[in-house]
């Protein structure tokens, strides 16, 4: 960082001084906003009836346009704040670049986009386009040429496009930069400058960061009109998560997840692990209990992520155990429980854990492990969040005769997708009339560009895979599998 810094000659934009606001906000009513009756009636649709802290300290200054500096950790609904601010203004009949995302990875790329086009329902015709790496640029710079309202995408990426003239930023009208602190950690600093300076001078540019060091100041300064100034504590939304720690020895921590999830029963959790050897060997060891669990570290290829994570979305998976490549930057909307199977050594790594549960207006739970050597981490935690840690036995848990979670769900790849003009209707239409199942039966469906996903009933999904198999989609016969975890 300190390096970008020195090659960096600042030009400070009209004064770059940042205003600190009052962060005490008690409505948060998303109706106290000035939005159109059928943005709010569609965010009702959504399930958000009110807002985060985030939110409402934001968004009153997001629709004024102001630029701003938000330090918010993962899960505090930053997302959705600047994609009502995005859509507020933009218009639909100039199909011209309006807004600009930049995220540090293509999971979070994608997942904001896909929020963005959610809640850009109440519009017609938006158009929301994804440009990450790992990904074939020449179907990217065909869909540029029929223009895009909003671009969200990777540092890298961006720039390739920029290279080669595909893309043109000079009638952005806001610059969202996501997770900064992560993408100047991750070397895209010298990116971030070339993209910025390519945007029109008059924008508004909104920084959201969970960490804003003195360093990142003096870089963001550059970027930044007299912007506004936020930061929300994690202690604001703590209240919606549950925490509790049990002391176990270090060899019997395996057997200790399962016994919480035996005990606790949560639909869907995420197991933290510090190693991506102990990753894969607690993963497998649940399967070999007839849990269903999958394992997501850094060895894995960007097309075995890409279905992991669609299947822990889904319910085709009740366990995802992860090494902290999943803490941050993943949007995973449902997650009943957070288990840290190793105490975190960082409290914000901590907090980015726990902060994957009890989202929005939901509660969760956060349940630690800790061996006798990791003790001097746990204060730590007590002295960040001003409190003790609430200790819990493990010979207390009880579980059900059935002591395994079995997901309810089976995970139907497709190989075709959007390039094959596949759309979610196509496929609900498909599993509802030829396979004949009902549409309580089919569940989340995901079309990616050249492959889709649904979610099925476990009962009746071999039926729906062979009835699809024999009758085709559209007239076309396309290959196509279950995806099970190892314990399903």
């Amino acid at each position: 960082m300190a390096a970008a810094l020195d090659r960096w000659h600042f030009r400070f934009r009209r004064g770059v001084a940042s205003i600190h606001v009052p962060t005490c906000v008690t409505n948060r009513d998303f109706s106290t906003l000035p939005l159109s009756p059928v943005f709010l009636r569609n965010l009702e649709r959504l399930g958000y009836r009110s807002m985060t802290a985030i939110q409402a300290q934001s968004l009153p200054l997001i629709l004024q346009q102001r630029d701003l500096i938000a330090q918010a950790n993962t899960g505090s609904g930053k997302t959705l704040a600047f994609a009502i601010g995005i859509l507020h203004r933009l218009d639909p009949a100039d199909f011209s670049t309006q807004a600009l995302v930049l995220c540090p990875t293509r999971e979070l790329a994608d997942q904001v986009a896909k929020e963005l086009r959610r809640v850009a329902r109440f519009a017609d015709n938006i158009k929301v386009l994804t440009l990450c790496g790992g990904a074939p640029m020449g179907p990217q710079i065909a869909s540029l040429e029929h223009g895009a309202h909003v671009v969200v995408g990777t540092p890298g990426r961006i720039q390739d496009h920029m290279s080669r003239a595909s893309i043109d930023l000079s009638g952005v009208r806001t610059l969202v930069l996501d997770e900064g602190d992560r993408m100047v950690g991750m070397g895209f600093f010298d990116e971030i400058k070339g993209i910025v300076n390519a945007c029109p001078r008059e924008r508004q540019t909104l920084l959201f960061s969970a960490t804003y060091p003195d360093d990142m100041k003096m870089a963001s300064a550059a970027f930044l009109n007299r912007p506004a100034e936020l930061k929300v504590d994690a202690a604001q939304d703590a209240p919606r998560v549950e925490q509790r720690f049990y002391a176990v020895a270090h060899e019997r921590r395996n057997g200790a997840v399962a016994q919480l999830l035996a005990h606790f029963r949560p639909d869907s959790t995420l197991a933290f692990c510090n190693t991506r050897i102990h990753c894969r060997e607690l993963a497998a060891e649940l399967c070999a209990q007839g849990f269903s669990a999958l394992a997501l570290h850094g060895e894995l290829e960007q097309k075995e992520r890409d279905e992991l994570l669609v299947q822990f979305a889904n319910r085709s998976c009740t366990v995802l155990v992860a090494t902290d490549v999943a803490a941050r930057g993943l949007d995973i909307r449902t997650v009943d429980a957070v288990i840290n199977v190793d105490v975190a050594k960082d409290t914000e790594v901590h907090t980015h854990r726990i902060g994957r549960t009890g989202r929005g207006d939901k509660t969760g739970l956060a349940l630690s492990l800790c061996a006798p050597s990791e003790r001097k981490w746990v204060k730590l935690i007590e002295a960040w969040q001003g409190a003790p840690v609430r200790w819990f036995p493990l010979a207390e848990l009880q579980s059900t005769a059935d002591g395994m979670l079995q997901a309810p769900m089976l995970t139907l790849r497709i190989q075709g997708g959007r390039k094959d003009k596949l759309r979610p209707g196509d496929l609900l239409g498909a599993l509802t009339g030829v396979a004949g199942l009902s549409k309580e039966q089919v569940g989340r469906i995901d079309v990616f560009d050249a492959t889709c996903f649904v979610a099925l009933d476990r009962q009746v999904a071999g039926r729906a895979l062979a009835s699809l198999a024999e009758a085709g989609i559209k007239g076309r016969n396309f290959r196509m599998n279950l995806l099970k975890p190892a314990g399903a």
